[in-house]
């Protein structure tokens, strides 16, 4: 794709906000990064650390005041021992590792520090802060900054109720916070009519926290996304990743590219999104300007079913695929992706798939695994330490071991899948051993439609090759022209039209770029979608 502006940079995935037992979670911190090389190119798994107005006076929340003490404690007791594995599983250019710790607030929100240490080691001085409140907070990182340990301080599922750990957007400040959380397993923040509705314990999305509503007051703030995952699986597909456009694969590179909000949030595929206005990359702030160029460039994980461009929060341009697309050239490459899983609830099956890719090329391998959810901590819940692992077997081969554990409800997965990108004609075909079992299936076949089958009768595992889909189904690029609302009167600095980009999946994956940024002036500022 490469629009303007994005040529000196490559695409790199990652969770900076994920938990395991360091904490009140579950899992090792060793598993967590094992897990987190899988699919990610770098990653933060935090420990829970710190809750200077935890609601102790109020009897009906012992337990939840009492797990947290013994969360805070451990992680104290084990951030030596964080620091050793995130300094082992750190390799520059291959995979990025950060130390990192949570900060709760009923006042003003949940945070993460990520510290972004130098590439050869992690500071002494970087270590959890037990701060009363955030003015004390930015302070300390003020003084690690001068002792060789920047961080970052990312404010988390910002949608929940400002007083409720939600939000304070009065008390925000971009000095350590150039971006923030707004997709996780507590849901979507973007605005308050967002998908990914919040159904944690710790209640609804509220107007006033959402992403949106910061940006409408003037904060100048980047969308990111994480899994907030509790089992030791950084990446859990589906419950928020982030994209960060990059210069290098490096501690550095990665924070800069934060600190300049070139950085998109994901829920699961890996979507690729370039987005510019006049030129400028996704986190910039540009010039006036009465006309605004907008190129937009998209390379998603399935079919795209619309990809929307928004002034402050309103759609002003919605491209969706053609009615009829293109059919496919003879070789021209699709995506094809596997499924495993089903099963009775609760019965935990492990899988060992081999495929191979005949009279075709394997170009590319995405996989798509999940951790064992968990919502609310428990000591009785304890899942199994995870088996899964990849790996290419040749050019055109791959294969991987996972375990499922049938569907949690009917709207809830448990399924495991690897997507597989394909070039061929319709006679190449997919011969898949599942569990010693020989599956094959020809692109034309999945050109056509799904194919699923199973491990044994009925109510036994499943699987299902999902129907291939072209290049021209999973691919979008389009430009448009916006204009001031009244390009006849001069600008002024100081205030700012905000453009982003949202991409919805037909699989109900999605992606929200970070904003661009046109300053105008105040009185040519709409309100939305008016």
């Amino acid at each position: 794709m490469a629009l303007p502006g994005y040529e000196p940079f490559n695409l790199y995935y990652g969770d900076l906000h994920s938990h395991c037992d360091i904490g009140y979670g579950h899992g090792s911190i060793e598993e967590a990064y094992h897990n987190a090389r899988l699919q990610l190119d770098f990653a933060c798994v935090t420990a829970h650390a710190w809750w200077a107005d935890m609601p102790e006076a109020e009897p009906r929340l012992a337990p939840t005041v009492e797990y947290h003490r013994r969360g805070f404690d451990r992680a104290a007791e084990a951030w030596a021992h964080l620091v050793e594995v995130v300094t082992a599983a750190h390799a520059p250019g291959r995979f990025v590792s950060f130390p990192g710790f949570e900060w709760h607030s009923m006042a003003y929100g949940d945070h993460h520090v990520v510290y972004a240490a130098p590439d050869d080691g992690v500071p002494r001085a970087a270590g959890i802060i037990r701060a009363a409140d955030l003015d004390e907070m930015r302070r300390a990182l003020r003084g690690l900054a001068l002792q060789g340990a920047p961080a970052l301080l990312i404010p988390h599922h910002i949608g929940y109720r400002r007083g409720y750990r939600g939000i304070n957007w009065d008390a925000f400040t971009p000095e350590f916070s150039p971006v923030v959380e707004i997709m996780s397993m507590h849901g979507c923040s973007e605005s308050d009519e967002a998908p990914y509705p919040m159904l944690h314990t710790m209640g609804p999305r509220d107007g006033a926290s959402t992403y949106y509503h910061g940006l409408r007051r003037g904060h100048i703030v980047g969308a990111i996304g994480s899994t907030d995952h509790h089992s030791a699986y950084p990446g859990s597909y589906g419950h928020g990743r982030l994209a960060v456009w990059g210069d290098a694969l490096s501690r550095a590179g990665i924070l800069r590219a934060l600190r300049g909000r070139r950085c998109y949030a994901l829920t699961g595929d890996r979507i690729a999104l370039e987005f510019g206005v006049n030129g400028a990359t996704m986190g910039a702030v540009v010039p006036p300007a009465a006309e605004r160029r907008i190129a937009v460039a998209v390379r998603g994980g399935a079919v795209l079913d619309a990809v929307e461009v928004l002034q402050n929060g309103c759609v002003i341009h919605r491209w969706t695929p053609p009615v009829l697309s293109p059919a496919p050239g003879p070789e021209a490459p699709v995506k094809v992706c596997l499924e495993v899983g089903w099963g009775s609830k609760g019965e935990e099956v492990d899988w060992d798939v081999a495929l191979t890719v005949e009279g075709g090329r394997l170009i590319g391998v995405e996989p798509r695994f999940r951790g064992p959810d968990v919502v609310a901590p428990r000591s009785d819940h304890q899942p199994a330490s995870r088996p899964d692992d990849w790996t290419r077997t040749g050019e055109n081969g791959v294969s991987f071991t996972t375990r499922t554990w049938g569907n949690p409800a009917t709207t809830t997965p448990g399924t495991q899948a690897m997507c597989l990108e394909i070039a061929g004609d319709p006679s190449a075909r997919l011969a898949v051993t599942l569990n010693g079992q020989l599956v094959t299936v020809t692109l034309g076949q999945l050109r056509e439609e799904a194919h699923a089958g199973y491990l044994g009768g009925f109510l036994t595992p499943a699987y299902r090759f999902h129907r291939a889909v072209p290049a021209s189904g999973y691919t979008c690029q389009f430009e448009l022209t916006d204009r001031a609302h009244s390009p006849d009167r001069a600008l002024q600095a100081g205030t700012f039209d905000w453009y982003t980009v949202r991409v919805r999946q037909a699989n109900d994956q999605w992606a929200w770029s970070s904003p661009i940024w046109v300053e105008t002036n105040a009185s040519e500022i709409p309100t939305c979608c008016q």
